[in-house]
């Protein structure tokens, strides 16, 4: 639980230095580009688990 309160406090601050400079955020602006990331982390899961 440690690391992802520690994953979410990081992300805020990455964030919060983008808006600051204003550059826009690094993350996906579309439900299709999250999923596409939960897909790459659970192939990763599974490849780790089954091979």
């Amino acid at each position: 639980m440690r690391e992802v309160i520690l994953a979410l406090l990081a992300g805020g601050a990455v964030g919060a230095i983008f808006a600051k400079v204003g550059l826009p955020v690094p993350a996906p602006p579309n439900l299709a580009g999250l999923m596409g990331i939960a897909g790459i982390m659970f192939g990763y899961i599974l490849a780790n688990k089954f091979f």
